[in-house]
């Protein structure tokens, strides 16, 4: 690659031949095209067959796109001021359908000729009861017999831009322009043995092809070959600083298994650990080993048991003379934590102190001395333990629950508070499917625990609409009945003008009038409530002295009461599935058959019945991730749209799993080969990497 073809494709877009600064500076905001390249890479969302036309007669009115062939006449302005447009007739053998413009008038007007036969494109829409087509695309038919152009591309475009002529015509000219001063000037990113080994076209005609094909079998192979360069490079990006991180960290060596492992494994595990458990726990002992910093994922679906896992690894650490910490994103849970893993060690000799802003200030003293002296082993807590006066003597081994529910910022702190960056654990009860999890997560190590413990029944999950609501208060009553417990979880807090929900205080009265005291006891449970409340009224339900919680999505992670057994969601259809599977996993904890009813209104948007049946008949966690990643699209989830990992000009992780896999065993084989990107083959890429060189990518870290 030579210096003159990289400076070809950035070179300012201002530059290019009728674009100029005004142009320049709206294509940036809009369309964040700043370079030759970027233009390059704006590519058509779709084509328009040009020898497909139709008969005005047979227009289609749902069709998102006609080609007609016609003689233009009676053109004219109609209205002024801000209200003007221009009008004309197109007509055929076979009828007539008026072509309106709202803007560029009197350059339409110019180059249009009345009696001239024209081939127009557009979009058919209704007006007044009469079919017209708004800002059609249009060319001479004499002219068009010359050209050898069949398929027409059409590119996205805005107001702002069409303001300034840049319809999908004006962009398509720019473009046109721009390729034929490129020739030869574009230059190529994949090295010549991926090309040949996975039978691409090369860069420059790929790029050719999708702007201007010939044919549908050319735009498929340079549509794959664009889809692959895409995710080869998010590849490379992540698996580079993976290796990177791996020669330059050097990570605690934890090489004893010990005596508090092996005490709690042999003396406190009442039952067997899963196959899968067993596996993970493998996995991460022989990072904690490697001599390098472990960075890796735990995935497991809702009590499929990472917290034991997460537990025995940091056992390990102890052993090796480490502290530990684990952070949980809520008081609820780092109490929960807390108590459970104080429980399972008593007697152990292993001190755990617990770390929330609900800790009184001479207790929060006590425990940060304790801990910078090393006499705590175990500090859990909330985002309290990365206050900057929170001090470790020699921190080893971090593990971080729910780990999405943390800024990252906030995670990376934690990297702070050791000398020698600690081995990370990240857990996740929120499956994430392959294909987002091999995009996304390229640079971590991931484990799945992908069985449950033995003996777990599966949560019964039944769909029911308002008009059955008196059944369900008669189920709700037979099950406190047997001395089970029942969730009721709302959307809201409060009624809202603009959402026709059931709110949480409206459901309360509601819920407190079919089951009243003194029979019946209730608690309730929402954000705005503070610690100390939400605390108390948690204890009573966890006490069984409540049968009924009555909660928003507070609950959602980390509330452990095995006498639960029944879950209700209201309005379940404004629910995200991840969102539902997280909700449906507080119930299933005990030895009783549990059960989730998801309540909705009668009707339905396709999406929402798609959610709801995918939960009544699949409790497999990585299944309704699947799910919902084709639902809402990657950009939705977690926050990456917001964050820009995810924002692919062509391809699609849902539905591009081969190339995804096929990139990313590309990249490993090349970085096993060549960690460096030394070799003569790999020049493009070591550039690339020079290039596009980022800051340590913490979110990727934690």
């Amino acid at each position: 690659m030579n210096t003159p073809n990289v400076l070809f494709v950035d070179t300012p877009i201002e530059f290019l031949k009728g674009v100029g600064p005004a142009r320049a500076q709206i294509l940036k905001s809009e369309l964040d095209i700043s370079t030759y390249g970027d233009l390059l890479e704006y590519f058509p969302y779709r084509y328009v067959d040009r020898s497909q036309t139709t008969t005005i007669r047979n227009i289609n009115i749902d069709e998102p796109y006609v080609v007609l062939r016609g003689t233009i006449f009676d053109l004219h302005t109609v209205g002024n001021g801000k209200s003007t447009r221009l009008s004309a007739m197109l007509r055929d053998e076979t009828g007539q359908i008026e072509l309106v413009w709202f803007q560029g008038l009197k350059w339409i007007r110019e180059s249009l000729k009345p009696d001239t036969e024209y081939i127009v494109m557009g979009k058919p829409n209704i007006f007044n009861g009469h079919i017209n087509i708004a800002h059609p695309d249009i060319e001479r038919a004499d002219r068009d017999n010359n050209s050898n152009l069949k398929y027409i591309p059409i590119y996205s475009s805005t107001e702002k831009l069409k303001a300034k002529g840049l319809h999908t015509k004006g962009i398509a000219k720019l473009t046109e322009q721009l390729l034929r001063m490129a020739a030869g000037r574009i230059p190529e990113t994949l090295p010549q043995n991926i090309i040949e080994k996975y039978k691409l076209p090369s860069r420059a005609n790929a790029i050719e092809v999708i702007h201007y094909p010939t044919r549908p079998h050319d735009i498929s192979l340079s549509v794959q070959r664009m889809k692959f360069e895409e995710l080869f490079f998010l590849q490379l990006d992540y698996q580079y600083a993976k290796h990177s991180r791996q020669m330059r960290s050097n990570g605690y060596v934890f090489s004893i298994v010990g005596e508090h492992f092996n005490r709690f494994y042999n003396e406190r595990l009442a039952f067997e650990l899963t196959g899968a458990q067993k596996r993970v726990v493998k996995e991460i002992r022989a990072d904690m080993k490697s001599g390098h910093q472990m960075n890796r994922l735990l995935q497991g679906d809702v009590g499929s048991g990472k917290t034991l896992v997460a537990l025995l690894t940091m056992l390990i650490a102890i052993d090796n003379g480490c502290q530990t910490c684990l952070m949980a994103p809520t008081e609820i849970l780092a109490n929960q934590h807390y108590a459970n893993i104080s429980k399972m060690l008593d007697d152990l000799g292993v001190s755990v102190e617990l770390l929330t802003g609900a800790v009184k200030t001479g207790a929060k003293r006590k425990i940060k001395q304790r801990l910078q002296n090393g006499e705590i082993d175990i500090l859990i807590g909330t985002h309290a333990v990365i206050e900057k006066d929170v001090q470790f003597k020699n921190l080893g081994f971090v593990v971080i629950d729910e780990q999405h529910r943390f800024g990252v910022e906030q995670r990376s702190k934690l990297w702070t508070k050791s000398i020698q960056p600690p081995h990370v654990l990240v857990m996740t009860a929120t499956p994430i499917p392959r294909t987002l999890a091999m995009t996304l997560y390229g640079d971590l190590d991931c484990s799945i625990i992908d069985e449950l413990p033995p003996g777990r029944k599966s949560v019964k999950t039944i769909h029911s609409t308002d008009h059955q609501r008196l059944k369900v208060f008669g189920f709700i009553r037979d099950q406190i009945a047997r001395g089970r417990q029942v969730y009721i979880v709302y959307p809201l807090i409060e009624e809202s003008e603009t959402m026709d929900l059931k709110d949480l205080m409206d459901g309360y009265e509601s819920i407190a009038r079919e089951f009243p005291l003194p029979q019946y006891q209730i608690s309730i449970v929402h954000g705005r409530m503070d610690s100390e409340a939400k605390d108390y009224e948690m204890g009573r339900f966890k006490r069984g002295e409540t049968q009924i919680m009555v909660s928003t999505t507070v609950i959602e992670v980390g509330v452990d009461v095995p006498n639960a057994s029944v879950m209700i969601i209201e309005n379940a259809e404004r629910f995200g599935l991840s969102q539902l599977h997280q909700l449906r996993g507080r119930v299933g904890r005990g030895a009783e058959q549990s059960y989730c009813i998801l309540m909705t209104g009668d009707k339905l948007s396709n999406t929402a019945r798609e959610r709801i049946k995918t939960m009544v008949d699949t409790s497999d966690g990585f299944r309704i991730a699947e799910v919902d990643l084709k639902l809402r699209g990657p950009g939705d989830l977690q926050g990456l749209q917001q964050s820009g990992i995810l924002q692919l000009k062509l391809a699609d992780i849902v539905n591009d799993e081969p190339i995804v896999r096929a990139a990313r065993e590309c990249v490993q084989t090349i970085l096993e080969q060549d960690p460096q990107l030394e070799k003569i083959d790999n020049a493009c890429l070591r550039l690339y990497i020079q290039k596009n060189k980022r800051a340590l990518a913490w979110g990727k870290i934690s």
